[in-house]
Formats: structure tokens, C-alpha cells, sequence
């Protein structure tokens, strides 16, 4: 399903049940302005924190997003295969620039494009079926709803079989399982690209429609001999802690480069072995971030001389 900001915060009960039944799902959020009614129609990139946090209780999410339609066509195949090979919603967070813009993509040939198919059980019709129990490489094979099996789905917390559990094992046991099943596998969910960062003194770092400010940055300022990149996370959550500290090592600056007040900005500050090195370029009154924005603030950190 599709949404905007208000719309997602209405999701959260339901991505939260999605998440304990282990149920496949992807959920688009075209972000807006925000918070409540907000900036219609306005762009905003402030729901990067709600898509990992929205949900109460300890939980692992995957987010994903891009910066023109080639790759959103990609990652929303991903998307899918991810949710399909995790048994998890998955989020595109993506923002209004991209929503409303329009430009041409290559739709590759239907044999050329990855597809992870659900993985159904090997289980006969009157053997017990256990609808919660991973086989040896953590995968759930899944048995159609209505199909020959019986199985009880639930929000609460539950054994094997799918009923309700308070037992302290299976409590510890299926909440590591749903945490376990993401964070275990960051480099198989990380998507991103990266331009000119093998020898950059100043490192930008961005994601959805800022990441296309950030690029023309980049790209002008290596015409002028300056020695700077740009790291685009199409993946946000889990968010690729050891890609960033690995691209920002032999950096003198990285740039943060986002529309929100920092949301995205804490997790780098957290990769990196020097925090203090890391900045902010930002926009928030509903405008994309422009270049000219972008080197404004960059004028300020270098001018400090830090």
C-alpha cells in the first residue's frame, strides 16, 4: 500500500501486528512536510526516524529508498524480495520531489529481474504443521491462508504453533528471532551507490531527492579540483553502520546532507570514528534542498577552519 506522513503514522498498529505475525507486506510513504496535517504537496524527508521507531516495542524494520526512477523500480523489487525472503514489511521511504517528478526508466525484460517466491512448506495436508518454526537458515515457509493447514495468527507473542505464550523462553526466543533475522543480515539488505569517495577530503553523504543536490555538488566541484564524493544510502534501515565508517575513514569532512532536522545525521555521528567531524546541510521549510544550499553551508563548516 501507498501513503504520505499522516497516513503512516495511521499504519503503525498494523506494521507493528505485520511484524510479530511475520506477514509480508511493503508499504510506500511519499514523504510530506510534517508533523499532523503539515505540508501538503511539499517535500520533507522527516519520516526517516518514524519508518525505524514508529512502531512500540523492540523491533528491527527495513527501509529502503533512491533518487530517481531507474533505482526506484529496483528497490521496490527489492523491496519485495526482501519482505518475501524475511517474512517482514519492508518500507520505501520515499519523498514528494520524487512523487511528482517525471523521467524516463528502462524496464528490463521479465527474466532479467531477481524474484525471490515465497517459500511455501513442504508440509502434507494432516501432518502437524508448525506455522512459526524456522527451518536450519532462519527462513519461515509459509502455508497459504485458507489452504490445507490450520494455524492461528496473532498479535501476541507465541510458541511454534502460533498461539499465545507469556513463557519467558519463547518471549526471549521469538523476539530475538525478529530482531535476528534483520540485523543479521545488513549486508544482504545495504543498497547504495557511491561517487568519487575513494579519495575524498570532503565526503557528502544523502539519500532520496537530496542526494541529486549532493551530486551536482560533487560533480562541480571535482571540475574544480576540489577532492570530494558522495555516498548515497538507498538503504536506511538497518542502517549500514560499517559501509558508512569504512567510505568516511579517510575523510576531513563528511556532510550530512538531508531535509530533516538531523535524523539520518545521528546514525552517521554514531558510525564514524570521529563525530566531531560530522556535519549537517539541511533544508525544512518544504523546498528541495538546492546545490547553492548545499555549498552555502560547507562555506560555513571551512570557513571555521574545524
Amino acid at each position: 500500500t501507498a501513503t504520505s506522513g499522516p497516513g503512516f503514522s495511521l499504519m503503525q498498529e498494523g506494521l507493528g501486528y505485520a511484524i510479530m505475525a511475520e506477514i509480508p507486506c511493503v508499504i510506500v510513504d511519499v514523504q510530506r512536510g510534517g508533523p499532523s496535517t503539515g505540508l501538503p504537496t511539499k517535500v520533507s524527508q522527516g519520516d526517516v526516524n518514524q519508518a525505524r521507531w514508529g512502531v512500540h516495542g523492540d523491533h528491527s524494520i527495513i527501509a529502503l529508498t533512491a533518487s530517481n526512477h531507474q533505482d526506484v523500480f529496483a528497490i521496490t523489487v527489492d523491496a519485495f524480495n526482501f519482505s518475501e525472503t524475511y517474512r517482514t514489511p519492508v518500507i520505501l521511504l520515499l519523498d514528494e520531489v520524487i512523487g511528482h517528478m517525471r523521467e524516463g526508466l528502462e524496464i528490463p525484460e521479465p527474466g532479467k529481474i531477481a524474484i525471490v517466491d515465497r517459500l511455501k512448506t513442504s508440509v502434507r495436508e494432516g501432518v502437524d504443521y508448525h506455522p512459526y518454526l524456522p527451518r536450519e537458515d532462519g527462513r519461515l515457509p509459509m502455508s497459504d491462508f485458507g489452504g490445507v493447514h490450520r494455524y492461528n495468527v496473532t498479535g501476541l507473542f507465541h510458541d511454534m504453533w502460533g498461539f499465545p505464550s507469556e513463557n519467558p523462553q519463547v518471549v526471549y526466543g521469538l523476539l530475538r528471532h525478529l530482531v535476528d533475522k534483520i540485523e543479521n543480515h545488513v549486508d544482504d539488505v545495504t543498497r547504495y551507490r557511491e561517487y568519487h569517495v575513494e579519495d575524498a577530503e570532503t565526503l557528502l553523504i544523502s539519500y532520496g531527492s537530496s542526494a541529486r543536490s549532493a551530486l551536482h555538488v560533487v560533480l562541480n566541484r571535482r571540475q574544480r579540483g576540489e577532492r570530494m564524493g558522495l555516498l548515497e544510502l538507498q538503504t536506511l534501515w538497518p542502517f549500514p553502520s560499517a559501509l558508512v565508517r569504512e567510505k568516511a575513514k579517510g575523510a576531513r569532512y563528511v556532510v550530512v546532507v538531508e531535509m530533516n532536522m538531523g535524523q539520518v545525521l545521528q546514525s552517521v555521528r554514531a558510525a564514524v570514528e570521529r563525530p566531531e567531524r560530522v556535519f549537517l546541510a539541511n533544508r525544512v521549510d518544504g523546498m528541495l534542498i538546492t546545490p547553492t544550499d548545499i555549498q552555502n553551508i560547507m562555506r560555513l563548516i571551512q570557513g571555521k577552519g574545524v
